[in-house]
């Protein structure tokens, strides 16, 4: 084998999803190095390699996120109006939705995020500040103490490179570097006793953990016949029926998220209706009862008329959630286990749907349905990567639970001010169905401040997290696990590992001192990181 590279830098950001793009451009745009690795050949997670539109809150065209993830939203809208052949009405929108999905108010195909990130980065690779190691993931951590002292990476073709840095963010999606570096952490649901949540079960269940989804995207061409071939555990997963779903996982009929009442759902492929008329607001209608529209990433009547002949929607549904096997294991073979049978289960739901699902017309099957692996940079159209909703989470100084979020726990309240705010965040307590065996967690929750307590673990001092696996619980995740809320947290890791740089103070000082918590607030006041919600009335 041959021998590793070696690398000196300011910042190691391990994992290049939304937290760790935002944590480069914190880092880099201060005039610091970074190495940022990533698993995948695309930079994104899940917004790009996971292919899932971005969640985000009612508020968001207005107040509620960082000025860097303005800058990315208003450069995907910028790359449509450059590059696609907009109608007009469409190009002036000032709040353009390419996808007119309802799950979001910017539904994009993941490779123009990915063209989009790129961009953001391209100046700082130029100037040497940033490199990028992509098919890279972490294979050991090594310590002292309670420092990380390097990071080793290994590439696709062996080829390993060990990173050494003052400070190092784990930006995985599975929080892969508290396994590998012994930081403390919990997995899957704490027990109620620990902190007294309602909704945490009795005793702890570490292997308790959301189902993943390998999400998939299509377009339809009615008259086609693009047919997949049978999926080898097809019969498997046509048969399914989970003891609490309304009847098999492949069809129609499926729990309503925040009621668990059985629902149906409708699928048309390509509506007529404009789509400049689709309001995305989750708060008011969940949208998902409609799936073409749900998720679609590009809708064909928002573009000079013939450019496109169908729609392309993105498939993150009640049916292709995989939760028979916990993903986030200690065993690398019981991973690769739940991947593998979730990428089936998406296989079985197209294969499904083109062959067996009711039409509206009474027939059955859609042919004409075509997997998009262009759109999700691979051969088959799934994503890149699994959509992890659940990581490893530190024990850290601050643990954000079901009290700190919930809108029944708090009583019209609204949102909880911490003096240790880096940022806010809202979303529902947004549990999907889990290796344990739980129907949905949905219920409501208030607007958030993101504590710095909450990227703090208890012992170990240079290693920070940057994504879904700071100080939450299994129940508290389910609102902090969201596009915005990830990269607000690794622009923070990385403003925090440049100030203690600067100023020769640790993490855990500028937090236990008001007045160092106060200094390192008005740098990221200065970034554009919003950290209290404004007075607008009843949230």
């Amino acid at each position: 084998m041959d021998a590793p590279h070696e690398y000196e830098t300011d910042v190691a950001i391990i994992g290049g999803g939304m937290g760790g793009v935002a944590a480069a451009l914190a880092v880099c745009r201060s005039g610091r190095r970074a190495v940022l690795t990533e698993e995948t050949d695309w930079l994104g997670g899940q917004l790009t390699s996971q292919a899932v539109p971005p969640d985000e809150h009612p508020w968001i065209e207005q107040f509620g996120a960082t000025a860097a993830y303005r800058e990315l939203r208003e450069g995907i809208r910028a790359y449509y109006r450059r590059a696609y052949p907009l109608r007009p009405e469409a190009a002036r929108s000032a709040t353009l939705n390419p996808g007119a999905g309802r799950v979001s108010k910017l539904c994009h195909e993941p490779r123009v995020a990915v063209a989009v990130i790129e961009e953001m980065l391209a100046p700082l690779r130029s100037a040497g500040l940033l490199t990028v190691l992509t098919e890279h993931r972490p294979v050991a951590v090594a310590t002292d103490g309670p420092r990380c002292e390097s990071v080793t990476v290994r590439g696709r073709d062996g080829v390993e490179a060990v990173l050494r840095a003052p400070y190092v963010l784990d930006a995985t999606e599975t929080g892969e570097l508290l396994e590998l570096g012994g930081v403390e952490h919990v997995t899957g649901a704490e027990a109620r006793s620990t902190h007294d949540e309602p909704h945490a079960p009795e005793t702890a269940q570490p292997h308790n953990q959301q189902g993943i989804t390998f999400c998939f995207a299509v377009s339809h061409h009615e008259g086609s016949d693009h047919t997949i071939d049978r999926p080898e555990s097809y019969d498997f997963w046509r048969s399914y029926t989970p003891e609490f779903w309304p009847g098999p996982l492949l069809g129609f009929l499926a729990p309503d998220p925040r009621t668990l009442e059985a629902h149906g759902r409708t699928f048309v492929p390509n509506p007529d209706n404009d789509p400049l008329d689709v309001d995305a607001d989750q708060s008011a209608d969940a949208g998902d009862k409609e799936l073409w529209g749900f998720r679609r990433i590009l809708a064909r009547k928002l573009f000079t008329e013939g450019a496109f002949d169908s729609d392309i929607c993105l498939v993150n549904w009640p049916l292709n959630d995989y939760w028979l096997t916990p993903h986030v294991a200690d065993d690398p073979a019981t991973t690769a286990k739940a991947e593998a049978e979730a990428r089936e289960l998406s296989r079985s739901l197209l294969y499904w749907l083109q062959t067996e699902a009711p039409r509206p017309d009474g027939g059955t099957g859609f042919p004409g349905l075509k997997p998009r692996g262009d759109v999700t940079g691979t051969p088959d159209g799934l994503a890149k990567a699994a959509y992890v909703r659940e990581s490893r989470r530190i024990h850290a100084v601050t643990t954000v639970t079901e009290h700190d979020v919930s809108a029944d726990l708090l009583g019209g309240s609204g949102p909880l001010t911490r003096k240790d705010s880096v940022g806010v965040g809202s979303y529902r307590l947004d549990l999907h169905p889990s290796t344990g065996g739980d129907n949905y967690i949905d219920v409501p929750s208030v607007p958030f401040e993101i504590p710095l307590g909450a990227m703090l673990p208890v012992r170990v001092t240079n290693l920070l997290p940057a994504g879904k696996n700071l100080g939450t619980t299994h129940i508290s995740n389910g609102c902090f696990r969201l596009h915005p809320v990830e990269w607000n947290v690794g622009e923070v890791a990385g403003a925090l590992a440049v100030h203690a740089l600067t100023t020769g103070v640790t993490p855990h000082e500028v937090h236990a001192d008001p007045d160092r918590f106060d200094q390192f607030a008005h740098r990221l006041d200065r970034l554009g990181v919003e950290r209290r919600w404004p007075v607008v009335g009843a949230y």
